[in-house]
């Protein structure tokens, strides 16, 4: 089960596509948009980081970053950044242990061994404020994730 609306968010730090490790409590104080997806290299999942990286400025001017999360090693990330053109965006891996901060966030496919796609939106203090699971094969809007920030 997801974390629910109103619940303090889990605390993790994970290796960046550049190997840099980016922990949510540094980021205390802005808006986080936390962008779960099952693979890179895959199309819908470069459409979801693409369309984040489009909205860096908008999501400066929210007091909002936005983090892509999925279980590929870091190798993997960087390579698949640099194909796709994000610069700015850190893709996250969350890959040993395998899965454990989509497990925390109630997103894993244990079947499948990748996340859901998912987004969670969290405040300054980092509670959940909004909460959607995607099907797989469905691409996250991201009018409707700024317009969630925009509201906060």
């Amino acid at each position: 089960m997801p974390i629910p609306i109103g619940e303090k968010a889990r605390t993790f730090a994970l290796k960046d596509q550049h190997g840099n490790v980016v922990a949510l409590e540094g980021l205390r104080g802005r808006k986080v948009v936390l962008s779960f997806h099952p693979l890179a290299f895959t199309r819908i999942c470069t459409y979801q980081m693409q369309d984040l990286e489009r909205s860096k400025e908008q999501l400066d001017a929210l007091n909002a970053v936005a983090l892509g999360i999925s279980v590929d090693p870091v190798p993997a990330k960087h390579a698949w950044a640099k194909e796709i053109g994000v610069k700015h965006t850190p893709l996250l891996s969350d890959f040993w242990p395998h899965g454990e901060v989509a497990e925390m966030y109630g997103v894993f496919r244990r079947d499948d061994g990748f996340s859901e796609r998912a987004v969670y939106i969290l405040d300054g203090e980092h509670t959940v404020r909004w909460v959607k699971i995607y099907p797989i094969s469905e691409r996250p809007s991201i009018e409707e994730i700024l317009e969630v920030l925009k509201n906060l």
